[in-house]
């Protein structure tokens, strides 16, 4: 399939997979909730998961990585900010929001991510990173317009999510220079699962509390395809392309949630989503550093 592609153009089309797959996975996770409570679904999400990387490890023969203790400081830490922090923040999120308001707002990691590598890092900085950064925050400002006068928590929390991302892909990227994909995120899904459990129990919640017929399939997938397949593609990705790149590949990801919202959970999108998706996405591809998208943004200077 990549036989005599460049290794930045399959990393694109990685990316291009894994934002197809995660457009799925807020639809899903709402989907889980309905007989599941958010913790409860994270904690069997993550665990299949762990099962899905660990049939990986075995196909690949990988298991001798999990030697590598230099690796695994940063696989840990990767683990606390995305395997637990960001998606706890994130389920409880999509309990009290919408599929498509949570997709569109995720899209702030990207300037999130800007700030972080280009501006705290100093790496490559230029105008249309700038205006690129300042049309991201228009549309989460629109999004979350509605919201001036009714307070949502489930926006501020995938908010609160998109803004740790970056601190966390940081640490990942730096593992996967160590240790394979699968390696990385078997670790970090089966300590994930493991704490999610934990806190489970403390909460008080019945473990095996799980209606087979309606969630244990939505759960599956959830776990394998979604936070599974999707998250080898992601971290696949990254490797090859810069992590700003691969946000701004992934930038269509919203519109897909949107439709399949639409499809399979009723929620039709509302003018306040379709008119954030549109300068974010214009964002997201002046933040990328694309070179065609910088020709045309030269161009209209010289104008």
């Amino acid at each position: 399939m990549y036989k005599g592609l460049s290794e930045e153009r399959k990393g694109e089309l990685i990316i291009m997979a894994e934002a197809f797959l995660w457009s799925l996975f807020p639809v899903i996770t709402i989907l889980s909730f309905k007989n599941v409570s958010p913790v409860l679904s994270l904690a069997w999400t993550v665990l299949f998961s762990a099962f899905f990387f660990g049939i990986v490890l075995c196909v690949k023969g990988g298991w001798k990585e999990l030697r590598n203790k230099k690796a695994l400081g940063d696989i840990f830490l990767a683990t606390g900010i995305l395997g637990i922090a960001y998606y706890i923040l994130f389920f409880l999120g999509l309990r009290y929001t919408s599929a498509g308001n949570a997709s569109i707002i995720a899209l702030t990691e990207v300037f999130f991510s800007f700030l972080f590598f280009n501006v705290w890092h100093k790496e490559h900085f230029s105008l249309q990173y700038g205006i690129g950064a300042v049309l991201v925050l228009a549309g989460a400002v629109i999004v979350l317009y509605p919201n001036v006068h009714e307070f949502r928590l489930g926006d501020v929390l995938i908010l609160l999510a998109s803004l740790i991302a970056p601190l966390g892909n940081f640490f990942q990227r730096r593992a996967r220079k160590q240790v394979r994909s699968e390696t990385l995120l078997f670790v970090r899904s089966l300590t994930s699962a493991i704490f999610m459990f934990v806190l489970a129990y403390f909460l008080g919640m019945d473990l095996t509390a799980i209606d087979v017929e309606d969630s244990f399939l939505v759960l599956i997938i959830n776990g394998f395809f979604l936070l599974g397949l999707s998250k080898l593609l992601w971290v696949e990705g990254i490797h090859r392309i810069s992590v700003a790149k691969a946000n701004a590949l992934s930038g269509t990801t919203p519109l897909l949630t949107l439709f399949f919202a639409w499809i399979l959970l009723g929620n039709v999108p509302t003018w306040f989503q379709l008119l954030a998706f549109a300068p974010m996405f214009v964002g997201v591809l002046f933040l990328s550093g694309n070179e065609k998208y910088i020709l045309f943004w030269k161009r209209v200077q010289l104008k």
